[in-house]
């Protein structure tokens, strides 16, 4: 009888550091999840500022460019010039819309590292 007791007692001891150590492995990929969140939202947010301010900047140069060109070929060839401001932007307008679809293209997976370590467990496990 002592001896069931002592198995059941080190059965419960080794169920209790099971739990602990799926609890210890869950907490770990839970807090990387998170600050993989955090990054990306960081990110996000920067990109987000930059990408508007960059924007308004460039608007009101865009704006100043044509109307100094229009003025400057007033009495010459101020439709030829317009136009030649309008095709060059939309030429960098273009350019710039393949960029931002290449910096898409090239962005880090989201969770690539949670997933990463997931996958680690998975074979880990199914190695055992």
């Amino acid at each position: 009888m002592a001896e069931e007791s002592g198995r059941a007692t080190g059965l419960l001891e080794s169920l209790r550091n099971l739990g602990k150590t799926f609890l210890a492995v869950l907490q770990t990929r839970l807090e990387i999840f998170a600050s993989e969140i955090d990054e990306q939202g960081a990110l996000l947010a920067r990109i987000a500022v930059l990408a508007a301010v960059a924007a308004l900047c460039l608007g009101l140069a865009v704006i100043l460019v044509v109307l100094f060109v229009a003025v400057l070929f007033w009495d010459t060839n101020r439709l030829l010039a317009i136009g030649a401001m309008a095709a060059i932007f939309a030429a960098g307008g273009i350019i710039a819309c393949l960029m931002l679809r290449s910096a898409i293209a090239r962005r880090p997976k989201l969770l690539a590292a949670t997933l990463a370590e997931l996958r680690r467990d998975k074979s880990k496990l199914e190695g055992q």
